[in-house]
């Protein structure tokens, strides 16, 4: 038995975060929460084992009967740090985006965010996990349909709760859905996770490219895409996802490793 939750886009509340992929351009979004407040930050970032740079990204929210024109923040002091005492200042390099140039992500150690707008400061902390292979991709057709669905399999690491985001790449151009999967049952071993997509446009021919990441997350990043996509499935009001950012900032920072892995439709 596997526990995996799917989120996408294409689903509305109202707070906007738009949860960057390091490794892929395009942004997605998640609103929430439908309740007339005062602004928020909303940060989001990462840091991963992979060659930078890193970005972090900070808007403030607004009220649902508002115009969905999120402000970025600028000028705020923006800080990656490690457990080893390395850290790095990161540059606004647009408003609203601070880019780091130096600072390596290494799996194991532990890294903190520290964002200082005008006199409040918000601050997450973030363990890489090590990185997991992909030891196989397939092409079948789908149980379920005509449609053919990609199938990636890997192997769980023994005696450590593992948590996963895997994200399906189709001739360069990412699906809308999250998958993400925690090894509860299935700890330490073979896992085989069927990627589909709800896009009608979709239908994977011959010559078909298709890239596979594996991201290798901590508990606190996956309670945040858990509890997202349970505010998205609610009928009633919905919640701010889990967020692992300090002073009632909403987003998160999340170190991870990632592995992945390429294969064309024959």
């Amino acid at each position: 038995m596997k526990t995996s939750y799917k989120l996408s886009s294409a689903l509305s509340f109202v707070f906007v975060i738009a949860v960057l992929a390091s490794l892929i351009s395009c942004q997605k979004v998640i609103d929430v929460d439908l309740k007339s407040t005062e602004p928020r930050i909303v940060i989001q970032g990462s840091i991963t084992d992979q060659e930078g740079p890193y970005s972090v990204e900070i808007h403030k929210t607004v009220n649902f009967n508002e115009v969905n024109d999120f402000p970025p923040v600028s000028g705020a002091l923006v800080v990656i740090s490690d457990d080893l005492e390395d850290s790095e200042i990161l540059t606004e390099t647009s408003p609203g985006i601070y880019t780091g140039s130096s600072l390596q992500g290494v799996p194991g150690r532990t890294y903190t965010l520290s964002v200082k707008v005008n006199d409040q400061e918000y601050k997450a902390v973030s363990t890489m996990p090590l990185p997991v292979e992909i030891t196989d991709l397939t092409i079948r057709q789908s149980d379920f349909g005509p449609d053919k669905v990609v199938d990636v399999t890997f192997n769980d690491i023994l005696d450590v709760d593992n948590y996963y985001r895997i994200i399906q790449i189709i001739n360069g151009a990412r699906q809308p859905e999250i998958d993400i999967y925690d090894d509860e049952f299935n700890n330490g071993t073979e896992i085989n996770y069927t990627l589909f997509t709800d896009s009608e446009d979709v239908d994977l021919q011959k010559g078909d490219s298709i890239v596979v990441l594996l991201r290798s997350i901590d508990e606190p990043t996956f309670e945040f895409y858990r509890t997202a996509r349970e505010a998205l499935g609610s009928s009633q009001s919905p919640a701010n996802p889990n967020s692992n950012l300090s002073n009632g900032a909403l987003g998160y920072f999340s170190a991870y490793s990632v592995r992945q892995d390429t294969i064309i439709v024959e």
